[in-house]
């Protein structure tokens, strides 16, 4: 995936569906192939549940060992919280992380997949943890349910009243009446009438309707949605609705043209912010098809009847929600488009960035320095010589605000904190974190920050904000690295060696807190 993922994802997306375009955003991840996507809502988080197509293919065919998780609060900007659960985690599954859907309940997230049991045949598994990014953990031992008939792609709604619906299949559409447990049912399986009126008629005689599979199911405005991937194959996503939770459904016709260069689809939607997505996979990356998709976005209204308008898959995505604050931790994998970049799971707790070599780049998008930055943080590491952290505005030949560099540390996992000063970073802008240096793998990136311009108003205020607090004593520590070299004399930092001892060090800092704490 690594060379597959430089400059070349933006030209070719953006030469498949918009050639006027100069950014391009969809697919929302391009560090690895995603598909199925599931997006859930939680506590003012956009969160995406995904498969994981992996880069080499087993028996030319679908080839998916676990499920991956992503969040955003802007839409635009994507932070990968790495895999949740893997079909490996159901001692009763030999294979086949196919497409589920995640949902909060009971104060805990229910994660309902599709897997193909060690006895053969596809079955349901239900998996529960105690946060949206996992870890999940098999809650039955066993599957929650298994007709023998193509059980795949749940998706599962809970009612006003309080009751769930488990529906899913391919061919067959079936569902269940979930306990309040959410790991059981009451009654019994029941298989969905698939007729013309309720799915649509089929443009191939080969079964009566198009429903194919990939059901997505939810209520909106007092209205029943079933979401679903139609056939024949190539697919694409067409709906119908219904006034009760279990029918009688009625087709209301397309939402998605077949379209993307996957012969799958499956779609995903949700209300968040006041606004409407659409979740979908193609086959836009590098490599890209029907066993190479990857997940992407569309805002959309609906229309004044509560009915779908016709959606077809853009290379923008949708519009940024706010800005982001640069001036708290960020993630380094918190991602709008990358080059030649990859994640992978952090010693020091979630996902870094890693795998960077020069010329590799990552794009955050429309962030919000207000009046000014004067200083850059990052967390990394390396087992090699490192490299540089560019800080570039609006584009990778963009204006050059800052650069830190970065040095060996001993080992890919073993992270320190580097620091830099930063100069005409201020307003709205686009930024690219660009890494130069040497041949090979430079370094790895765990997380970042800045620091405002520093305007003194009090001894010991040290980012003008009328009060002497923790940010104080970051500032202070930047400072005593190096990073800052300009705090006026009235604050008693005039050359940092504060004990007197002629060596700027740790026991600095120490002198500094102890005098900010005392008032002195």
């Amino acid at each position: 995936m690594k060379n597959m993922l430089k400059l070349a994802v933006l030209l070719l997306v953006v030469g498949l569906f918009l050639p006027t375009a100069v950014y391009a955003e969809n697919p929302i991840v391009q560090t690895i192939y995603t598909a199925d996507p599931a997006p859930m809502v939680y506590n003012g988080v956009c969160y995406v549940y995904t498969g994981h197509d992996e880069d080499k293919l087993e028996n030319d065919f679908f080839t998916m060992k676990d499920w991956r998780c992503y969040s955003s609060t802007d839409m635009v900007n994507w932070t990968d919280l790495g895999s949740p659960l893997a079909y490996t985690d159901f001692s009763w599954a030999k294979g086949d992380a196919w497409a589920g859907q995640c949902i909060p309940a009971n104060g805990k997230f229910y994660y309902y997949v599709p897997v193909t049991q060690r006895n053969g045949g596809m079955a349901i598994g239900v998996a529960v943890a105690d946060n949206p990014a996992g870890p999940f953990k098999d809650a039955l031992g066993r599957p929650l349910v298994s007709t023998g008939t193509g059980d795949i792609d749940p998706t599962v709604f809970i009612d006003d009243d309080g009751q769930a619906y488990l529906y899913w299949g391919n061919p067959n559409l079936f569902y269940v009446k979930l306990n309040r447990d959410m790991i059981s049912y009451s009654g019994s399986v029941v298989k969905v009438p698939l007729t013309v009126e309720s799915f649509g008629a089929r443009s191939k005689n080969d079964r009566p309707t198009s429903y194919e599979e990939g059901p997505w199911f939810y209520k909106r405005s007092g209205l029943y949605y079933m979401v679903f991937a139609g056939g024949p194959i190539s697919e694409h996503i067409a709906y119908s609705t219904s006034t009760g939770p279990t029918g009688p459904w009625k087709y209301r016709g397309k939402i998605m043209p077949t379209q993307g260069g996957s012969f799958t689809n499956h779609a995903g939607v949700v209300d968040y912010k006041g606004n409407s997505y659409f979740f979908y996979h193609n086959g836009a990356l590098p490599d890209g098809g029907g066993f190479h998709r990857s997940v992407c976005a569309e805002q959309f209204k609906y229309n004044s009847d509560g009915t779908f308008p016709v959606i077809n898959m853009t290379s923008g995505g949708p519009a940024q929600i706010g800005t982001l604050n640069p001036y708290v931790r960020n993630e380094a994998e918190t991602i709008c488009w990358e080059s030649g970049v990859e994640t992978e799971k952090c010693s020091e707790g979630g996902m870094n960035a890693g795998y960077i070599e020069n010329g590799d780049w990552i794009k955050v998008k429309g962030v919000d320095f207000g009046q000014g930055a004067a200083a850059f943080e990052a967390r990394v590491a390396s087992a090699a010589d490192g490299g540089n952290i560019e800080l570039r505005l609006d584009s990778t030949s963009g204006k050059l605000v800052g650069t830190c560099k970065v040095t060996g540390t001993g080992g890919w996992q073993t992270w320190t904190t580097k620091t830099c000063s930063v100069s005409g970073a201020s307003g709205v802008h686009d930024l690219y974190l660009k890494f130069t240096g040497g041949s090979g793998y430079l370094f790895n990136f765990n997380w970042y920050t800045f620091t405002k311009d520093v305007t003194p108003t009090l001894a010991g205020d040290l980012n003008g904000d009328a009060s002497v607090d923790a940010t104080d004593f970051a500032l202070m520590k930047m400072y005593l690295l190096g990073a800052i070299q300009d705090f006026p004399a009235e604050n008693g930092l005039e050359a940092g060696d504060l004990n007197g001892d002629g060596i700027i060090d740790a026991l600095d800092f120490a002198v500094f807190k102890k005098n900010l704490l005392s008032g002195n």
